[in-house]
């Protein structure tokens, strides 16, 4: 429950129902249980949403229209052209106490779909916990040609402080907001080369993904270095293992929930072979990302920056691993928890310039990039549990099929109503392709022209 007055009003619902806007200046109901949505037409799917996150009349057109091509082309160079993507909400997600909807931008069918139905699930434990290591990143900086890196090391170690000065005074507002370098680590390489020393930033990027103040700062002090330690320095990058700035989330889903014992059991044996094989990691862990990626690109974050991150992350161990694990509790209920690098950010980038994406952090509801990073970590657990219930239960292509239907569907020329009658027919079958949808079309035609 949230109180606050009614700043907008973006579909006139007010002049219809004047005793509404009284209520509703008192207090705004928000939750992201939002019954039967799933059934509504998109337009009315945007104005539930536009109440919940109190959207303003510009940003729902802003939502309708997406990304003009004027707007752009002051994003990306030689621009001819916008590739839009569907955009969606998760519902039912309950993050920390606090009723979240979720907005996905996802070509995928079955993606929102399953992570709305995995969040109802959890909401009755309480919903999904979450916790941060913080806004955290780290630049490299790559010095070769020493004949004594150990005692190169040893003298960047000495210029501590003044090498934190230095980088810090390339950013001062970060620094200013609490960010800025906190530490200097300095690493000796073994390579096919030859040795180097890799001197690692660690900056506190606050609500700014990082990519820029990071690199500004490693290259400001590349010049020092080489005075420092007698080497060249040729790298002065981020690096997108971003394993200081790790987001985790955890829930509990109920026995009775999500099927009984015998499913809770099947997860288990599923995720326990993502822990060992490398190959059925990548497929698990490709379903987290489903979630994770679709969030970072509707807010207009780097999704390569992130998918980087997380799979190189996996494979610290050196292997490959899964993110998520499950366990059973002591009542034998299913707990999943995951953990891994979410680099994003609410300023800069296109999450400042896209509207789409500026209106999809307003419908989030948070206010830190940290606040944001362990929403999208919850996201992710979310998705992979839905995943391996089905594949638990089911099967995963159940769900995922009656979606496809309905593309192929709309591929094979059918419209409107005629998609939904069409898509549930050859799932019916289990045959699903355009021939299939061609013939029932004919079908349906002839009975309409009898």
């Amino acid at each position: 429950m949230v109180f606050e007055p009614l700043k907008v009003d973006p579909f006139g619902w007010n002049k219809v129902f004047p005793l509404r806007a009284l209520f509703v200046y008192i207090v705004r109901l928000v939750t992201s249980r939002i019954s039967g949505f799933y059934k509504l037409p998109p337009s009315e799917r945007l104005k539930a949403v536009a109440e919940q996150s109190g959207l303003g009349t510009e940003e729902v057109s802003q939502v309708e229209k997406g990304l003009a091509v004027d707007q752009a082309d002051k994003m990306v160079e030689n621009v001819i052209g916008v590739f839009q993507v569907p955009l969606g909400i998760a519902t039912n997600f309950l993050i920390d106490g606090r009723e979240v909807l979720i907005p996905m931008a996802t070509e995928e069918p079955s993606v929102i779909a399953a992570a709305s139905n995995g969040a109802r699930m959890a909401r009755s434990a309480g919903g999904f916990s979450t916790s941060s290591t913080g806004p955290v990143m780290r630049a490299q900086i790559q010095i070769t040609g020493l004949a004594d890196p150990f005692a190169a090391r040893q003298a960047v170690f000495l210029h501590k402080d003044e090498l934190t000065q230095m980088a810090n005074e390339k950013d001062p507002m970060l620094v200013k907001y609490g960010g800025g370098v906190e530490d200097i680590e300095v690493y000796v390489i073994n390579s096919r080369v030859g040795p180097m020393v890799v001197v690692h930033l660690i900056v506190d990027c606050r609500d700014a993904m990082g990519a820029n103040a990071v690199n500004t700062m490693a290259e400001a002090l590349a010049p020092r270095l080489e005075e420092i330690t007698g080497g060249k320095v040729y790298l002065r990058i981020i690096s997108n293992l971003a394993d200081k700035r790790l987001a985790r989330a955890k829930a509990v889903f109920k026995a009775e929930d999500i099927g009984g014992h015998e499913v809770v059991d099947g997860i288990i044996q599923a995720a326990a072979l993502a822990e060992v094989d490398p190959y059925r990691a990548a497929t698990h862990n490709k379903g987290i990302m489903n979630g994770i990626t679709a969030v970072v690109l509707a807010t207009g974050n780097d999704t390569r920056a992130v998918e980087a991150g997380a799979h190189s992350f996996a494979s610290l161990s050196g292997r490959y691993m899964s993110l998520t694990r499950y366990e059973k509790n002591r009542d034998g209920d299913l707990v999943g928890t995951i953990e891994l690098p979410v680099a994003v950010g609410l300023v800069g980038g296109a999450t400042r310039v896209h509207p789409v994406a500026k209106t999809a952090v307003k419908i989030l509801g948070v206010k830190s990039a940290d606040d944001l990073s362990r929403i999208i970590a919850a996201v992710g657990l979310c998705q992979n549990f839905a995943a391996l219930r089905a594949l638990a239960s089911e099967g995963i292509q159940r769900g995922h099929m009656s979606l496809h239907a309905k593309n192929v569907a709309a591929q094979a020329g059918a419209k409107c109503d005629m998609i939904d009658i069409i898509a549930a027919r050859m799932a019916a079958e289990r045959r699903i392709s355009v021939d299939r949808a061609a013939e029932l079309m004919e079908e349906l035609d002839e009975r309409s022209n009898r």
